[in-house]
């Protein structure tokens, strides 16, 4: 607060008193009074309106003072009201009291769109249970009648199962913690898992899986590893060059505090300007814009916040032309923060 905008707010009041104090002079010199009257009484009044003033002035100013300096280290703002202390002057406790009706109206509003977002969620999560039912059917019934047609169509219908499932995980980004369960997991078996998901296309595009040094242990939830990993293995695949020897090497390797688990692929790369935005939302890159003009870019978005989550670091190196690593290192630490 600064003093020369203190006394603009209280220019009325100024005038006022100097009005009064002329007013006074004139009365006194009206009648035969002293001039030790005629001093004291407006130097009294001009002292005593001084310090009023300045007293309002510095304690305000401390005040307010202190309140910036706490909103300045608070991360989460609007708390400032459950933190700041009731002032001594009225303004300020008019001032609480209505920023205290606001905090309460806004918890009232969050807490109602969040019971809105959570019921919405929950629909979600539901939906995406029953549509797996008639899929499952789906492929039974492919299953019995294969053909060029089933062929094609089973694969489409391997498609929409990982849209499913990238949607439920989605749904579920937000609220890892009541979904996960971290144990000892084998990178071997789960790595395995991601390669029984593809074998189809794996085998189809004629892409070589090159798999080794997986015989170690991580503290991880091994369902939700597998979907992110599955999401990396379905990029090398979806971004293989043609008509080309394509191969995807996963291995792990382990350090003093962590565990880095390596999946390579020898396929189109990325440009150099393009590798700092990939986990982006949305971000599709010259790929995905060119050769796949239906990517969502929510694959490795969703990757790198489930990483978060689970206190599971990812890093992506790539090339143009000649392929992309990609390395998800896990804490030796059994503890894992969640974020």
């Amino acid at each position: 607060m600064k003093l020369s905008s203190f006394i603009k707010d209280k220019i009325l009041q100024i005038i006022l008193i100097i009005f009064t104090i002329i007013t006074i002079e004139i009365f006194l010199f009206a009648y035969p009074y002293g001039n030790f009257i005629k001093i004291y009484i407006p130097i009294s009044l001009v002292v005593a309106y001084s310090i009023s003033i300045v007293y309002e002035y510095l304690s305000k100013k401390r005040y307010y003072k202190k309140i910036y300096k706490i909103l300045n280290e608070l991360e989460e703002k609007y708390l400032i009201t459950e933190i700041i202390k009731t002032p001594n002057f009225l303004e300020g406790k008019i001032l609480k009291e209505i920023l205290e009706q606001v905090d309460k109206s806004m918890h009232e509003n969050v807490n109602k769109y969040k019971y809105l977002q959570e019921d919405y969620k929950e629909y979600i999560e539901m939906w995406i249970h029953e549509i797996k039912i008639p899929i499952a059917t789906s492929k039974m019934i492919v299953e019995n009648n294969k053909n060029e047609t089933t062929k094609s169509i089973d694969e489409e219908l391997d498609k929409v199962e990982n849209y499913i499932e990238q949607a439920l995980y989605y749904a579920r980004s937000n609220a890892v913690e009541k979904d996960y369960y971290i144990k000892k997991s084998s990178l071997k078996d789960i790595v395995n898992e991601c390669i029984k998901k593809n074998k189809t296309v794996l085998i189809e595009e004629k892409i070589s899986i090159n798999i080794h040094d997986l015989n170690l242990y991580v503290n991880t939830d091994s369902k939700w590893i597998t979907f992110i990993l599955n999401q990396i293995i379905q990029n090398s695949i979806k971004y293989r060059k043609r008509q080309e020897k394509n191969e995807i090497e996963i291995y792990a390797k382990q350090a003093k505090e962590n565990i880095t688990l390596y999946i390579k692929d020898n396929g189109m790369g990325i440009q150099e300007g393009e590798i700092t935005r990939v986990f982006e939302k949305g971000f599709t890159g010259t790929n995905g814009r060119t050769l796949n003009k239906k990517s969502t870019g929510i694959g490795l978005y969703l990757c790198k916040k489930l990483c978060n989550k689970l206190g599971i670091a990812i890093q992506l190196e790539s090339v143009q032309n000649k392929g992309t690593e990609v390395k998800l290192i896990f804490p030796n630490s059994s503890y894992i923060e969640m974020k």
